[in-house]
């Protein structure tokens, strides 16, 4: 049977609609960054699992090997100085020898120092704000300060309110996590990381986290208070793909529904021996390169 030339571009058109559309395949770019947990400096004599007058020396050598790699930026989890304010005079120096953007987290010793010197704290480390994003490469890495209620780092007497009633609200549970060297997340960060997700949902941005404090790991007693809020809202957004953290010294690796929980392993644990990182991501995985204790790591992402 001929078929008219005038049903053919009518015939096409159907034969094109029956086909199953193509879904978009985001493609994210390859980098580095480098990753250092817990130098934890002061001038104070060791301890059978802290060997303070190390920390400059192993933070030094990190950064001079550190620089010998192209990295879009490094970020210390947290805990740069164990205490005394002038520790950070020693260490400062030798940070701002790296050759690329470089980021803190807020951790608890951070705060060891004189109240009268807390709220200088920021401006030593050179932190605008407690907790901000870095939107790099198509991800938006969220970074946390895990102080904002707790007993050393509330500085405002509305935190201070804030943390006596979260701690008050958890302390019939009898939660393992909850000690003066812990802290949470006020009403107000929790919602600045919901309207982040919902943001990086929006431009189709990869997320991963940044927080001293963990929020799931091998061990629960050095949690974030309220880790349970937090893990709500990552559990509530499929562009999260892990969370980084410091504070357990000796480190853990857990994965819940496709998202990497990794605690670094702290610089200052042994006599002989430091810890730092560097991180590759690729489009399908996220690659750690661990020197001194910690190891190298192949995490999908999902």
């Amino acid at each position: 049977m001929k078929i008219s030339t005038a049903f053919v571009p009518l015939l096409l058109m159907m034969v094109m609609g029956c086909r199953p559309e193509k879904k978009t395949v985001m493609q994210y770019p390859d980098f580095e960054i480098g990753v250092i947990a817990d130098c934890q400096y002061c001038d104070c004599d060791p301890t059978d699992v802290r060997f303070y007058r190390k920390a400059p020396a192993r933070l030094k050598e990190a950064v001079t090997e550190l620089n010998t790699h192209k990295l879009d930026y490094t970020i210390h989890l947290g805990d740069f100085i164990d205490r005394n304010f002038n520790s950070f005079d020693t260490l400062i120096p030798i940070w701002g020898g790296l050759h690329m953007d470089k980021f803190h987290v807020l951790g608890n010793h951070d705060f060891s120092v004189a109240d009268s010197l807390k709220p200088m704290v920021f401006e030593k480390m050179g932190l605008k704000d407690r907790y901000y994003s870095i939107v790099k490469n198509k991800w938006r890495f969220i970074v946390l300060d895990g102080n904002d209620l707790s007993v050393h780092g509330a500085l405002t007497a509305d935190k201070k309110q804030q943390t006596d009633s979260l701690y008050a609200l958890l302390s019939d549970r009898e939660l393992p996590n909850l000690k003066p060297w812990n802290g949470g997340l006020g009403k107000d960060q929790l919602q600045w990381v919901e309207n982040e997700l919902k943001l990086a949902t929006e431009n189709k941005e990869r997320v991963g986290f940044y927080c001293h404090y963990p929020v799931l790991g091998e061990t629960n007693d050095l949690t974030l208070w309220n880790y349970e809020q937090v893990l709500t809202l990552i559990d509530k957004y499929e562009c999260v793909k892990f969370y980084f953290n410091g504070h357990h010294h000796d480190g853990s690796y857990v994965q819940k529904n496709g998202v990497h929980y990794l605690n670094f392993k702290g610089m200052l644990d042994t006599p002989d021996s430091t810890s730092y990182a560097r991180v590759a991501f690729h489009n399908d995985s996220i690659l750690v390169s661990g020197y001194g204790r910690e190891p190298d790591r192949g995490l999908k992402i999902r």
